[in-house]
């Protein structure tokens, strides 16, 4: 790619203090959306090689792309409307004929919704927790499923209506959490059993063949405030997280006998490749009480904090081999530009 190519980055970031607030009782409704601070320092990476215009992931998005017909798109588009919204940006860039870095719709909507991606994987026989997706508490009640549970919205993402209450031990926690998700999300519960193992979270660059892991980062429960829920919930992301009070919880890389690392690597690129990721993406893991690394969760578009006093994990594990933030993202932009021949 010649230096003098245009790099346009295109994503859904509307400033909740800037954008007219919707008619709502959540306090996560942007938690998807990548902040300014993320915005710019995204830009300000890709500048450092190409000319780089901003386009923002809304209606007027297609003509504008049209119109511009830049030489390659940096996607951060998490979208707003529908259980495609992930996939929107890509499907117009597609339409035009446009390269852009990260996965395709299909990939992207497949991660999105998680008992999709689930039932791939058991498909597959990649270990993954004991599931079900339901609204209804006495079709799930009827399964025997052995407490405790996670329940958690089947098709959400950045821990959007993960709380602690997700944590369920009993029946009627079970039945107040499916209803909550559904009233709160208009969407049905995705309810799992429970791992006690330990958790990690892998981040992934490249393509098929050529496609690694970066250091593994764990996050560890016991250093969490007492009497905390032993999940990554969005109390503890957004609200208990701070950049003014990171949490200690962090690891990387993970301390791992070489068994265990390879395990985990190789199920993660073994997810990573079956479910076409492109680029890259960061993949949730978490031990069952025999120590199996199990998917919980598959993230394409992960998140990217340009700080390193904030807890962002696909950042953190680019560092811990010396890469800094404008290297990653000119890395990703690399991989699109390789796969496209661009290179």
């Amino acid at each position: 790619m010649k230096p003098e190519s245009e790099t346009f980055i295109e994503d859904l970031s509307l400033n909740p203090q800037e954008s007219k607030p919707l008619q709502t009782k959540l306090t996560d409704t942007y938690a998807e959306w990548d902040t300014w601070d993320t915005i710019t320092a995204v830009r300000k990476a890709i500048e450092v090689f190409h000319d780089v215009t901003l386009v923002e992931a809304n209606e007027d998005a297609y003509e504008k792309l049209k119109s511009l017909k830049p030489n390659i798109v940096f996607n951060i588009a998490e979208g707003f409307n529908g259980t495609s919204r992930e996939a929107q940006i890509p499907a117009i860039l597609e339409m035009l004929n446009i390269p852009y870095t990260g996965s395709d719709p299909l990939t992207l909507c497949v991660c999105l919704d998680k008992a999709r991606t689930k039932e791939i994987l058991t498909y597959h026989n990649i270990p993954t927790p004991k599931f079900v997706v339901s609204n209804n508490y006495e079709e799930v009640k009827k399964l025997n499923f052995k407490f405790p549970l996670i329940v958690k919205p089947n098709r959400e993402g950045s821990s959007k209506g993960i709380y602690s209450s997700c944590f369920v031990r009993n029946n009627d926690e079970l039945k107040s959490e499916i209803q909550r998700i559904y009233l709160d999300y208009n969407q049905p519960a995705l309810i799992e059993e429970f791992l006690p193992g330990r958790e990690f979270t892998v981040a992934v660059m490249g393509n098929e063949s050529t496609a690694r892991v970066l250091p593994i980062v764990e996050i560890n429960y016991n250093q969490f405030p007492e009497n905390f829920t032993p999940i990554y919930s969005f109390e503890a992301k957004w609200i208990l997280d701070t950049k003014e009070n990171p949490l200690d919880v962090f690891t990387c890389p993970a301390q791992l006998d070489k068994e265990l690392e390879n395990n985990i690597k190789n199920t993660v690129l073994k997810t990573y490749n079956l479910l076409r990721c492109r680029d890259w993406s960061r993949i949730d893991v978490r031990l069952n009480s025999k120590g199996t690394p199990n998917i919980i969760e598959v993230n394409p578009l992960p998140g990217i904090l340009p700080n390193p006093e904030e807890n962002s994990c696909f950042p953190k594990a680019a560092r811990s081999v010396g890469m800094d933030y404008n290297e990653m993202i000119n890395t990703v932009l690399f991989e699109a530009a390789k796969r496209y021949n661009l290179i």
